[in-house]
């Protein structure tokens, strides 16, 4: 085996320096605050064997896609689930990829062209970064949740700007390292003033927020104003994969110049038909209902303990205590895993130096006592 290189190793001994050496684990069997799974989706076996029926009931065997879907794959359930979102999701078209990461990947590196402008919310997720970095496109950030911010940017870049020039405002409906979100109603109002063209991803508001778990941007009525919204099916829904929801000449051009959706093999029949299924069971309201009592009793939790000043005020399924430096939020984690809560620590430079978080994802089928018990321990480690 050839040598592994020294520049390499040096990459990984710094991580290890840091206390921030990234390691696969395996599941395991402690109380769940760490998955995205917001409504117990992925592990119910009415959606398993729902699925399994499904796939009988249409004559469907096949294991695998065989090819892309410009190839051998678009198998005939991509059309019955892409119409099924475009319905639910009172968009134009939709068009499905194999992750949300894919999907990002594809928007951000074919669609803003050589001399358009992106402008992102600092916060926004690796893979919309690492589209954006594929684009010829210029790009700036704003900051965080800064309308203010934003409206001074737009301004410089209209100024300066040709008026061919296409400027795309990113943004995210619930931040996944946050768990907080912008004002969108505003944000869309500053997109309008300046013509531009705004993108959305929603991957942490589908299956929690809306009515029957539409995505934010829905209930907001706000639709029409986006440019692009990306939903995903590996948080909420249980299962896996994304779409990209916009108009009829958006999929168009997503099918013609998007690589990431033109040279992969497809996602399997059984993929899905678990999203079929899992959108079925978003019509009945109780484990959405369940989520929210647990969010609402998680927030009344902190403030009880009084550990309002190292929470991130948020609203979502998603709440973040920031405890600074990769030794310390390491340390307090590995105390609640011993305690039973599978509570993990986000480590910079996943987040910024200084940022360090314990990341608390809440469930449907948290219990209240769980909820209350693991606040409490955190209490007691934090003023230890």
């Amino acid at each position: 085996m050839k040598t592994f290189p020294k520049k390499l190793q040096k990459k990984l001994e710094e991580r290890k320096a840091n206390n921030a050496l990234r390691q696969l684990g395996i599941q395991s069997s402690l109380v769940d605050f760490s998955s995205n799974d917001y409504l117990g989706f992925s592990k119910s076996k009415t959606i398993f064997n729902n699925t399994h029926k499904f796939l009988k009931g249409h004559d469907i065997t096949n294991n695998g896609a065989t090819g892309s879907r410009l190839l051998s794959g678009n198998h005939r359930l991509y059309n019955i689930i892409e119409d099924i979102l475009v319905n639910f999701h009172n968009s134009e078209s939709a068009l499905i990829f194999n992750s949300g990461y894919d999907a990002n990947i594809g928007f951000f590196s074919s669609v803003p062209q050589r001399g358009d402008v992106i402008l992102y919310d600092e916060y926004i997720h690796a893979s919309i970064r690492d589209g954006i970095s594929m684009s010829n496109a210029k790009a700036y950030k704003f900051k965080h949740n800064d309308l203010d911010d934003l409206e001074k940017k737009c301004q410089t870049e209209r100024s300066r700007s040709p008026k061919e020039t296409i400027i795309y405002i990113v943004t995210e409906s619930v931040f996944s390292m946050d768990g907080d979100s912008p004002d969108l109603k505003k944000l869309s109002q500053i997109n309008n003033k300046h013509k531009a063209h705004l993108v959305v991803d929603e991957a942490h508001a589908i299956g929690v927020f809306g009515e029957r778990g539409t995505g934010i941007i829905q209930d907001l009525k706000l639709e029409k104003e986006v440019f692009a919204r990306i939903i995903t099916f590996g948080k909420a829904m249980g299962c896996h994969g994304a779409a990209i929801l916009g108009s009829k000449k958006l999929k168009q051009y997503l099918v013609n110049f998007s690589r990431s959706f033109i040279y992969t093999t497809a996602l399997p029949p059984h993929s899905l038909a678990t999203i079929h299924t899992a959108y079925n069971a978003l019509q009945d309201n109780k484990n959405n209902t369940k989520l929210h009592t647990n969010i609402y009793h998680f927030k009344s939790e902190i403030k009880k303990n009084k550990l309002e000043n190292i929470f991130i005020e948020s609203h979502s399924a998603i709440h973040c205590c920031i405890i600074s430096g990769n030794d310390k939020v390491k340390s307090i984690s590995e105390k609640l895993q011993n305690s039973g809560f599978d509570v993990k620590p986000i480590l910079s430079p996943t987040v910024p130096e200084g940022q360090e978080r314990l990341r608390f994802c809440l469930h449907s089928f948290n219990s209240e006592n769980n909820i209350s018990n693991v606040l409490q321990q955190l209490a007691t480690l934090i003023n230890i």
